[in-house]
């Protein structure tokens, strides 16, 4: 039987190890932790954040911890071995938990990495798990398939396409995501330009965009965490003339006012993304979305509706796709947004999910 919390709840986050959370390194996960925090708050529950050193949040009570940043596990192969060196941020923000976790009801881990999962039985306060990625290493999928056992429930993913990926998908529960859309303003006139928003990384497909602006000769305007500028450099070789231009990695309030404007939001990603919060950001402002159609993207949006799926890695259906942004009725854009993606529905979902947490701790 299912028992609602009555009672504002102790929560401790604790974020990725990758980097300091407003740096931009953590990607998606660090907007979705301040995401979740702030509702969190605003539902009167306390929330704490054990985070790395140098983070800035204007929600909830940051605990830094220093310590050598983590490798993100995008970077590495998929059979690369685990391995702890002294001074780890991860080891060291994990210690601290272990240290204080009779002050919180419930833990909720954002790291993507085998040290939390693997403390899991050893820590007294239960656990709560956002895989923010789909399948990358064997000793990730085995980790959280052992805790997915031991501890039923415990394993949250974005999307179905996401936990599909994994062999345990049935024993992961599906949360979703959602954004403030006050932080969001609609725009029905566009000018003419696309964007593209994201880390500058390999995985996420940059060249893909700037070569269908060059063909067209649209503008692409570029956003976001400058992650490998050697990849970065070869794409500006590669594309000496394309029209292109990098904004940098900008606040939300900046980043939406370029987005809101834009006729399209391009999304060219290589490997398959477990949501694409910035699919929903463009919907929120109005923006129709091109998109490869796999992973979390091709959940989200509605072919024909709220833009285009295309076969991945297709140059001449995403051009084609460019030429039909127009067909699509920007309002449908914000009115799905509005209908799946607020950031309320989006709190009622993972606070059903700590409470079936903490009843399955008292059962």
């Amino acid at each position: 039987m299912k028992i609602t919390q009555t009672k504002p709840l102790r929560l401790l986050f604790a974020s990725t190890p990758v980097g300091a959370i407003g740096s931009g390194i953590g990607g998606g996960v660090e907007f979705i932790l301040q995401n979740l925090a702030q509702e969190m708050i605003r539902r009167g529950h306390k929330v704490d954040i054990v985070a790395p050193q140098g983070s800035i949040t204007k929600f909830g009570h940051i605990i830094e911890i220093p310590g050598e940043l983590q490798t993100s596990m995008q970077l590495l192969n998929r059979d690369t071995p685990i391995s702890i060196i002294p001074n780890f941020v991860l080891t060291n923000m994990w210690e601290f938990i272990r240290e204080v976790q009779g002050n919180y009801d419930l833990i909720i881990n954002f790291a993507y990495d085998w040290l939390p999962f693997y403390l899991s039985p050893f820590i007294n306060t239960p656990i709560a798990h956002l895989v923010s990625v789909g399948s990358l290493s064997n000793v990730m999928d085995e980790i959280i398939e052992k805790t997915s056992i031991r501890f039923p429930g415990t394993i949250a993913v974005y999307t179905k396409a996401q936990a599909e990926t994994f062999s345990f998908a049935s024993r992961c529960r599906i949360v979703g995501n959602g954004i403030d859309l006050k932080d969001y303003q609609y725009c029905d006139q566009p000018d003419n330009y696309l964007v593209w928003v994201a880390r500058i990384s390999p995985e996420k497909g940059l060249e893909d965009a700037v070569e269908v602006a060059k063909n067209t000769g649209i503008p692409l305007k570029i956003m976001g965490f400058l992650q490998d500028k050697s990849y970065w450099d070869n794409i500006q070789k590669s594309y000496p003339d394309a029209p292109i231009e990098y904004l940098g990695f900008l606040p939300i309030r900046e980043m939406q006012l370029i987005l809101r404007r834009s006729r399209g939001y391009l999304m060219t990603h290589r490997w398959s993304e477990a949501f694409g919060m910035t699919t929903i950001q463009a919907l929120a402002c109005g923006v129709p979305i091109i998109t490869y159609n796999k992973g979390g993207p091709s959940e989200i949006v509605g072919h024909g509706q709220t833009g285009w799926l295309v076969e991945p890695d297709n140059l001449v259906e995403l051009e084609k796709a460019i030429k039909n942004l127009d067909k699509i009725a920007r309002s449908t854009c914000r009115q799905q947004a509005e209908a799946e993606y607020s950031i309320e529905a989006y709190g009622d979902r993972m606070e059903n999910w700590f409470d079936d947490i903490l009843a399955q701790m008292i059962s």
